[in-house]
């Protein structure tokens, strides 16, 4: 929903763009109109954080159930593909991520959304500030900084939610490298 009212954004601040000329009309349309969307973007990153949360907690819950099911036969062992270990390292491994330092983190949904949110975040100061008067310069600077810096609080805000809940979960088989 968010991605589509995003593109008609786009294509509406075009109609305008072609009857104001870039003017005073444009500006105050975007203005109105781009806030709604990043509000709305906002929205749907911290769903969809959410939702990775709901799935590494699936994910450990059957991590869970193939350990109790080892408990009661070492012997099946070989027969699993995934991880039966339910710390960070278990559930990651289980939901195909390599362990270690990774950019994978870079390339999911939420942190797609959260980068369209920071450049929305970006464009909006760029066009409050030329509006009020800042040169095109200054402002672009200060829209790139607000994009770089509202990307980096949506990551903290990512890791932050992933750790309290990990921790409000704690593992009862962890992986032996976690010991």
């Amino acid at each position: 929903m968010f991605l589509s009212v995003l593109s008609a954004s786009v294509i509406a601040l075009a109609l305008v763009a072609q009857t104001s000329l870039f003017g005073a009309g444009f500006t105050a349309f975007a203005l109105v109109l781009l806030p709604v969307v990043l509000f709305l973007g906002l929205a749907t990153y911290v769903r969809l954080v959410s939702i990775n949360h709901d799935e590494h907690r699936w994910v450990r819950g059957m991590n869970r159930i193939r350990a109790g099911y080892l408990e009661l036969a070492p012997e099946l062992e070989r027969y699993f593909v995934t991880s039966h270990h339910d710390d960070e390292r278990g559930i990651l491994a289980t939901a195909g991520w390599k362990s270690g330092p990774t950019l994978f983190g870079y390339v999911t949904t939420p942190a797609v959304v959260g980068v369209i949110d920071a450049v929305l975040a970006g464009v909006i100061t760029f066009l409050g500030t030329a509006a009020l008067g800042l040169e095109n310069r200054l402002a672009a600077v200060l829209g790139v900084v607000v994009a770089v810096v509202s990307n980096l609080g949506l990551s903290l805000y990512a890791v932050r939610a992933s750790r309290r809940e990990l921790e409000s979960h704690p593992a009862i088989s962890p992986s032996p490298e976690a010991h």
